[in-house]
């Protein structure tokens, strides 16, 4: 693929990501063409249907969580309890709440093979850093890795424009809450 084809398929994610998160699923297409900055052609010459554009921010979301799991394992050793920390606001960072709620449709239908094995690995990931990070005596024993991604898609959901004028870092608050009730002496 050449370069310009490649930044315009990304630009089409990084929209269809971000308007999905904003608006769910069922946003326009024309509109995630629009943020993107390309035409609704171009868009379909990428992705021939709303659901393999759902795909690709499906990836690119398991991806971005992939990244920073790989990153928090390799700094386990250097400083365990940052690495873990940083992983878990990293994650929140990701907004994931938000995208879940837009991608539960799609996602409750048929996964394609392509996410279904990013989903399996990724899980598998967390589970490797959960296991690590319990052997450092920094997280529960009882936590598997489904039930932490579920508890920073929980903490990361959208809450109503009230609530965030009135506690404008709520995640992070709620992360540091998160955080407490997943080490061991919780």
């Amino acid at each position: 693929m050449r370069a310009d084809a490649a930044r315009r398929r990304a630009a089409i994610v990084h929209a269809g990501r971000t308007l999905f998160a904003e608006r769910g699923s069922d946003v326009a297409l024309d509109a995630v063409a629009d943020a993107a900055g390309v035409g609704i052609a171009t868009l379909y010459r990428n992705f021939d249907s709303r659901a393999a554009l759902l795909d690709e921010v499906a990836l690119a979301i398991l991806t971005d969580v992939g990244v920073v799991v790989d990153e928090a394992l390799a700094g386990l050793d250097e400083g365990a309890t940052a690495a873990w920390e940083g992983c878990l606001r990293r994650l929140v960072d990701l907004d994931l709440g938000a995208l879940t709620a837009a991608l539960a449709d799609h996602v409750a239908g048929a996964l394609s093979d392509r996410v279904r094995e990013a989903q399996d690995r990724t899980l598998a990931r967390v589970d490797a850093l959960l296991v690590a990070a319990r052997e450092r005596h920094l997280v529960r024993a009882d936590l598997s890795a489904l039930e932490l991604v579920v508890a920073i898609g929980m903490v990361t959901r959208p809450q109503p424009e009230a609530v965030l004028r009135a506690a404008p870092d709520l995640q992070q608050r709620l992360a540091s809450i998160l955080l407490a009730g997943l080490r061991p002496e919780a």
